[in-house]
């Protein structure tokens, strides 16, 4: 008796409905291009970028707030908490402007920012089989990261701290400050992700295409934004502090690692569904879309 005949008889079901035979393609797609790899070397890059970026936001905010303690408290409390596993920490500080912290920031921000933008259109440009010749030269490429990270940095911070402001049930929306501020936030997300996917995939590719991937990676972030905040009050709240900050590195790198999982996911969704990649058998044999 075949041992393998339950899971060829449903290869076979799977393969006849697009329900089951899309996401399947994408996995394997995601296989094929060796996205672990990618989704690491993104990782990496991002939680190096991370900190300048939060001592850039938060001294920009410390100068913009300057002399306004109301409203500085509703952004301490309320849009810092919005990055997840960290949000709590970045809670304990004080929001001060200083014009050595805002260099470092800058210098820190754009360095390792443009870091991340590379790697992440390298990695749109492989899920997409952009040859070679086709990719954008060597200053070429770091001009445009630049102008990207102000674009995708300024939408970001508006993202965090309107978001953050409308989730933390401010004063200036009313009773209904948190349903308010979840679509806020997911609407300002969609956006986000609309412009990473738009600004960082080959021109050749039309916009529309892209949806699919822009929508995947905003609901993979919000489950990430939920999934953090259980983290914190769960497992790291009642922790001593020498297990605390160890849990707070690892859900940290494991909430940057799922991001870009997502970001990833997202694209090679945009290239299955665009070329109609499926389906795919699950033992690897030829057939439609393969």
């Amino acid at each position: 008796m075949d041992a393998k005949a339950p899971l060829r008889r449903f290869d076979e079901f799977q393969q006849k409905r697009p329900v089951l035979a899309v996401p399947l393609a994408i996995v394997k797609k995601f296989g094929d291009d060796e996205g672990g790899s990618m989704v690491s070397l993104i990782a990496y890059r991002a939680f190096f970028s991370l900190f300048p970026l939060l001592l850039l936001m938060t001294t920009i905010l410390g100068f913009v707030l300057a002399g306004n303690e109301d409203l500085r408290k509703e952004v301490v409390d309320s849009t810092l908490s919005q990055f997840p596993v960290i949000g709590n920490q970045l809670k304990g500080g004080e929001l001060t402007g200083s014009g050595i912290a805002l260099a470092v920031g800058i210098v820190g921000s754009v360095l390792a920012g443009m870091g991340v933008v590379l790697e992440t259109e390298t990695t749109f440009n492989r899920c997409w089989g952009v040859p070679k010749a086709g990719e954008r030269g060597f200053v070429g490429s770091r001009l445009r990261a630049i102008l990207l990270l102000v674009v995708l940095g300024g939408l970001a911070v508006v993202s965090t701290v309107i978001g953050g402001l409308a989730a933390g049930g401010a004063s200036f929306l009313g009773a209904d400050g948190k349903i308010v501020g979840l679509a806020i936030a997911t609407v300002l997300n969609l956006c986000v992700f609309a412009a990473v996917f738009r600004l960082l995939t080959a021109d050749t590719v039309q916009t529309r295409a892209l949806i699919p991937g822009v929508v995947v990676a905003t609901i993979g972030w919000e489950i990430l934004q939920v999934a953090g905040g259980w983290y914190i009050s769960h497992q790291v709240k009642n922790a001593s502090a020498v297990y605390g900050t160890f849990a707070l590195v690892i859900g940290l790198l494991a909430w940057i690692h799922l991001g870009a999982t997502f970001v990833v996911l997202g694209a090679e969704t945009n290239v299955v569904r665009t070329r109609k990649l499926w389906p795919r058998s699950m033992f690897g044999a030829p057939g439609a879309g393969t």
